[in-house]
């Protein structure tokens, strides 16, 4: 907005809102609005991360209090941490380096295998999430959207959750060992492997790349295809030069996300792979266990650079590639059943098949073999006992057990307040990234480093911190575990506030924003009564996200909940886990419920949107 434009809006401001002391006070407000809440956003996240983050990782650098680097050089020369690399940062010939990277007795070490199965992850989890964008993008069948809704689901639930699905699965004795004998085929094991870590980060981040490709498909213009088509394109001519480019940076921003998750996740690896398999993030737990943690942060440090490497890249090629206008006409859908079959039509529907079958695996067998185990008992008969166990426990149990309502409560309490508190601070991230100034990448990628931190980082950095009390002039600041979670919650939901409103603001219209303000709107009023009605459900969306990272967040939580009632349902499985696995699964189809059905409500109330 010019200089003249504001002149304007200030001298049409003042003649329509009267010239008393209210009126300049409530000008004023308005006027200096969106600064006063951008300052209070980046305080909240001094406060709530970067202050955390920072006392962590100062341990790198501060040994025995005094400042020094040599923990970085030792972890960094460390062939146990980086392999061959090592030796190029030890002095050693990048030639003698490249050599040995390229022989079969290569070594990766533990930051290059972190590396290594992220990428492996992703392109498992690409390879499963394409298919499902094809089918929600381009067919019509009863019960798309609550599927569509449904995607996200795996996303958000606790790791130690699906862990437990996952060797229901594939354990052993497990579910698809079952099937598998049952037809005469040989068991498999894949407990501890390699391959039993990548399908379960492919169960959650294949979800999010066909969330986001969904939506970039669907903004395709049917305009500009059939366009094409009338200049003599075929089908597959079209699609790779109309339609692919607008769906290819979505899938892009799937990858890089799924990258950074699965590079710095450690439960799942820790549960299905072990120690053998351990990545950065395991050893970075197990040091801070040890109360190693000059060692543990420098590795941290190490994780953190590499994850926000490409975060920041990922950011880079979105703001280049970013489109800001959604399709006036969306590519229609076609029925899922064909009205006149034929070969052509058939085929893509045969794939379609196939892809359910494997994705039914994959997706809804840990899911169901975790129900199944809470209604079964060790002699393989149907039960209830694992359910009325839990209500036993509730109403019998001492103040020092686990109890499922105090669970139940404090997941909702929690969730609902870092909701309330990611929201606003999501929403006023999002309107200033998607406004053009010099810098904006780097606030974006400011504001979006919690993406790229671990839930054990920041939950150890609010315990050291806010929880055991900081000296600020000569007065002691401390905070409860229950604000630390909250806080920490918040922290992890509100990036996906960003990233679902931003593309909607992203997309408005600017000429509706110019003419409010040319007849006198200031820039918060603007927001408030133009904008963000126009993305509501982009906005209610981002609510959703926000809850449901509460409801299933595990890292933190275990980190900070040491009370004994401060526990949320993810801890409450954790520690059921410890003793019966019966009342666990019992447990974690409670959980799956109340996410489920917050998450396809809160999302029903906002509608199809873009982004996330």
């Amino acid at each position: 907005m010019s200089r003249g434009t504001d002149r304007v809006t200030d001298d049409r401001g003042r003649t329509g809102g009267g010239d008393g002391p209210l009126a300049r006070v409530r000008e004023a407000i308005e006027t200096r609005a969106l600064t006063a809440l951008a300052v209070l956003t980046s305080a909240a996240l001094v406060v709530a991360f970067y202050y955390p983050t920072a006392t962590v990782l100062v341990e790198a650098v501060v040994v025995d209090g005094a400042l020094t680097l040599s923990v970085f050089a030792e972890v960094l020369t460390d062939p146990f941490y980086f392999g061959e690399l090592a030796r190029l940062l030890s002095g050693e010939s990048p030639v003698e380096v490249t050599r040995a990277l390229l022989s079969s007795e290569r070594r990766l070490g533990i930051v290059g295998f972190t590396a290594y199965q992220a990428v492996l992850s992703t392109v498992a989890s690409v390879a499963l999430g394409l298919p499902a964008a094809y089918l929600l993008a381009r067919f019509e069948f009863p019960g798309r959207r609550t599927i569509r809704s449904l995607t996200i689901v795996p996303f958000v639930l606790p790791s130690i959750m699906v862990a437990v699905g996952f060797v229901a699965t594939f354990g052993q004795n497990g579910t698809l060992n079952a099937a598998l004998s049952a037809v005469g085929l040989p068991r498999v094991d894949l407990m501890f492997t390699l391959e039993a870590v990548v399908i379960a980060h492919a169960f959650y981040n294949a979800p999010l790349v066909a969330r986001v490709t969904t939506a970039a498909w669907e903004s395709v213009d049917a305009s500009a295809v059939e366009t094409a088509r009338s200049l003599g394109a075929g089908p597959v001519r079209a699609f790779l030069d109309v339609v692919a480019p607008q769906v290819y940076p979505a899938v892009l921003t799937g990858a890089a996300l799924t990258f950074v998750f699965t590079f710095g996740t450690f439960p799942i690896v820790l549960a299905l792979g072990g120690f053998e398999l351990a990545t950065v993030e395991v050893f970075v737990y197990r040091l801070v266990r040890d109360l190693s943690y000059a060692e543990a942060a420098a590795l941290a440090v190490v994780e953190l650079g590499i994850s926000l490497g490409v975060l920041l890249a990922y950011l880079r090629y979105e703001a280049r590639n970013s489109t800001d206008t959604r399709g006036a006409r969306p590519l229609p859908r076609r029925p899922l059943v064909p009205p006149t079959p034929s070969l052509r039509e058939l085929l893509p529907r045969a794939g379609l098949a196939a892809y359910a079958a494997v994705a039914g695996v994959v997706f809804l067998a840990p899911i169901a073999s975790m129900a199944l185990a809470s209604v079964t008992a060790g002699d393989g008969a149907l039960t209830l006992d694992h359910y009325r166990f839990l209500v036993e426990r509730q109403q019998t149990g001492a103040a020092f057990q686990v109890r499922p309502w105090p669970a139940i409560r404090n997941s909702l309490a929690f969730a609902a307040a870092a909701t309330l508190l990611a929201l606003p601070m999501g929403v006023v991230v999002a309107v200033l990234t998607t406004r053009r100034y010099r810098g904006r990448t780097l606030v974006d990628a400011a504001a979006m480093a919690p993406l790229a931190v671990s839930g054990i980082i920041v939950g150890l950095g609010l315990l050291r911190g806010l929880v055991f009390g900081v000296e600020v002039a000569g007065w002691r600041i401390a905070a409860g575990g229950t604000v630390a979670i909250v806080v920490a919650h918040a922290v992890a939901g509100y990036p996906f506030v960003v990233r679902t409103v931003s593309p909607g603001l992203a997309g408005l219209d600017r000429s509706v924003v110019e003419s409010a303000r040319a007849l006198g709107a200031s820039r918060a009023r603007v927001i408030r009564d133009v904008e963000l009605p126009l993305v509501w459900p982009a906005v209610v969306a981002g609510a959703a996200f926000a809850f449901a990272i509460s409801i299933g967040e595990f890292t933190s939580t275990v980190v900070l909940a040491t009370g004994a009632d401060a526990y949320t349902m993810p801890v409450a499985i954790e520690r059921f886990i410890g003793r019966r696995l019966g009342p666990a699964t019992a447990m974690g189809v409670v959980l799956l419920v109340v996410t489920g059905l917050s998450f396809v409500v809160i999302e029903r109330l906002g509608g199809e949107t873009r982004g996330l």
